[in-house]
């Protein structure tokens, strides 16, 4: 094995948090809690006292596949799908494919510091890593304009909002915050259609609704270069995701086959 896919090897593991699952600290779930008390009751207690009822040590197969959500990981994509973006931009990089890579919903921002460490570790310094977020969670939706995306609320869920400046500490604690990385910050209605991106080599979409999705795809498609990929996170999870991939491939005659990659992601490469 090269150094190059030893570095990346190891970043894996450190990104998703698969070398330390060990030292994770988990909720314990009060649906099954015996007593004595309620459920309520203790959970209350717990309110009152701002304590926690923990236990130690991630699920190394729910983490393989993206099935939870991890403490302390800058990413929740599991190894599967992050195994894919590796493939991707080293491909990409071997076939001289032009263009940036973006992600378009990117969390604590591990599949950007992944994009952008394979740069660094096959030497590549000619192409940017966009990291693409509104950095506030997720759009409440707008069934009237969008109404595939009506009952997928997740607006309020405080655990998918994380700051541009702590997505620029996770960099930084690889060593990778550079000028080959640039935010952009904000709603991708706003900021992806005049993004000064010329070229596209990776596009990957993580913004689960319809609307952020075909946003996305409407600004940033056009971009990618023949031989890019498209990487889809959501496909599988999420319907509203589903459909409007499905739509704007079917509206732009998009034949390139449509790979899976787990249960919920899957990729196209561009003809």
């Amino acid at each position: 094995m090269t150094s190059p896919d030893r570095y990346v090897d190891l970043l894996m593991g450190c990104l998703t948090r698969e070398l330390f699952l060990d030292h994770e600290h988990h909720d314990v779930s009060l649906a099954d809690w015996p007593g004595p008390g309620t459920p309520d009751e203790l959970l209350a207690t717990l309110r009152t006292h701002q304590w926690r009822l923990t236990r130690q040590g991630g699920d190394q197969q729910l983490r393989a596949v993206g099935r939870d959500w991890p403490p302390t990981a800058e990413t929740m994509v599991g190894r599967e799908r992050l195994a894919n973006v590796r493939w991707a931009v080293e491909t990409v990089v071997k076939d001289h494919i032009p263009g940036d890579l973006i992600e378009t919903g990117v969390w604590r921002g591990g599949v950007t510091i992944l994009m952008r460490g394979i740069l660094q570790a096959w030497g590549d310094t000619t192409r940017t890593v966009w990291v693409a977020d509104s950095f506030h969670g997720l759009p409440a939706p707008d069934p009237e304009s969008f109404p595939a995306d009506a009952g997928h609320d997740l607006s309020a869920v405080s655990t998918l909002s994380v700051s541009a400046d702590q997505v620029r500490k996770n960099f930084a604690r690889y060593g990778l915050l550079d000028d080959q990385v640039r935010f952009l910050e904000g709603w991708f209605a706003d900021t992806l259609p005049d993004a000064p991106i010329n070229q596209l080599a990776v596009l990957r979409l993580d913004g689960d609704l319809y609307q952020s999705t075909m946003d996305a795809l409407n600004a940033l498609y056009h971009r990618v270069s023949p031989g890019g990929f498209v990487l889809v996170d959501d496909y599988g999870a999420w319907e509203p995701c589903r459909q409007a991939v499905d739509e704007f491939r079917a509206t732009h005659h998009i034949t390139d086959p449509l790979v899976e990659v787990d249960w919920t992601g899957v990729y196209w490469r561009r003809s």
